[in-house]
């Protein structure tokens, strides 16, 4: 069957028995399947992968004025819910070897703010970060982690699940994500007490009375039953989706490796990466801009890698620890186009559009 028919009979079956709003089988069955799919013990599907963030901090005991570690090195959506909890960002840079959470810097922090409320570690790109060095640093100051592994649905670290290390993980399904229902999001836990509990605040903390009434804030966080349908049909395929990922990595670095001054992201021996998206850095001989209004000139889109939390004009203010890494990063980092809808002779366009614009300089 295809990847469509999946899909279009589980939101057929939706509409068919008329469980269109949040709530209903499709949401269970997915949530269900999902838990499984990873190696977790429950998950509660969201309308964001947002949401699910928010509710990880919520779950894991952050308030107002409580101090979280954050990943530098990533999109705005992985910070912003650490102010919806009123508490106060420390973002943390990445390093060469992942390009992600530095242990190094993880360390430092813990030295200069000792009383931290959670750890909040960004797989970027479908690369994970090195789990064991920051779970052994998370252990020893006795603080939860949370894994936003958004970018990162099936990459393995060492075999196992990223997302599935901490005591929350959070995964998105956005329309640009490796799997998608449009807009949506799961929060998992092997604690399954504190998934129930975010079940029930997602749900505008609802009491089990005759009547409405809340004892607690809630929230409209929800999936519907539709959403949940498309989740469960783009689940079945998400094997084959890492597979053309890899394989459009693998056609980039076989035609682009032999350009001096282009470096691919980094795959590590303990790192099964989705691929979720193929990104290089390039050294002085040309500017990311360049490339990009280069491939931009043949209809062809990249992009520039996150630019830092601590450098947003929103977060500026707020503390950071490290060194220029994930400064680096930004300004020499390019993510190439990497749909699994492209054809060879797209991939190949984009190779040639590059290797035009290598030659002449």
């Amino acid at each position: 069957m295809s990847e469509e028919g999946y899909e279009l009979n589980y939101v057929k079956e939706a509409f068919q028995t008329n469980w269109i709003s949040p709530l209903g089988p499709n949401v269970d069955e997915f949530e269900k399947a999902f838990a499984i799919k990873i190696g977790t013990k429950s998950a509660v599907a969201l309308s964001s992968g947002t949401a699910s963030i928010h509710m990880a901090l919520k779950a894991a005991g952050v308030g107002r004025g409580d101090i979280v570690f954050c990943s530098s090195l990533t999109f705005s959506a992985t910070a912003n819910p650490i102010i919806y909890q009123n508490a106060i960002p420390v973002f943390i840079d990445s390093d060469l070897e992942t390009w992600n959470m530095c242990p190094y810097a993880l360390e430092k922090a813990f030295q200069k703010y000792p009383n931290v409320k959670a750890v909040l570690v960004v797989h970027l790109y479908g690369l994970s970060a090195n789990l064991d060095r920051i779970m052994e640093i998370c252990d020893k100051y006795k603080v939860p982690l949370i894994e936003d592994a958004a970018e990162s649905l099936g990459t393995l670290y060492k075999g196992k699940h990223t997302g599935t290390f901490g005591d929350y993980g959070i995964f998105s399904f956005n329309g640009n994500k490796i799997i998608t229902t449009s807009g949506g999001g799961m929060l998992v836990s092997n604690n399954e007490e504190r998934i129930k509990k975010v079940k029930f605040w997602s749900t505008q903390s609802k009491d089990p009375a005759r009547f409405y009434q809340h004892s607690e804030l809630g929230f409209n966080y929800r999936m519907s039953n539709v959403v949940a349908g498309i989740g469960r049909g783009q689940l079945k395929v998400l094997d084959q989706r890492i597979q053309k990922k890899k394989s459009i990595f693998e056609f980039y670095t076989h035609e682009l490796s032999g350009l001096d001054g282009i470096e691919f992201m980094p795959i590590n021996e303990w790192n099964e990466p989705n691929y979720w998206l193929s990104c290089i850095t390039l050294n002085d001989r040309v500017k990311p801009l360049d490339l990009i209004e280069a491939l931009e000139s043949n209809n062809i889109e990249a992009r520039h890698v996150w630019k830092p939390m601590h450098m947003q004009p929103f977060y500026k203010n707020y503390d950071y620890v490290g060194s220029d890494i994930s400064k680096q990063l930004f300004e020499k980092g390019i993510c190439l186009p990497s749909d699994t809808k492209m054809t060879h002779e797209d991939l190949g366009r984009v190779v040639d559009t590059i290797k035009r614009l290598w030659y002449q300089v």
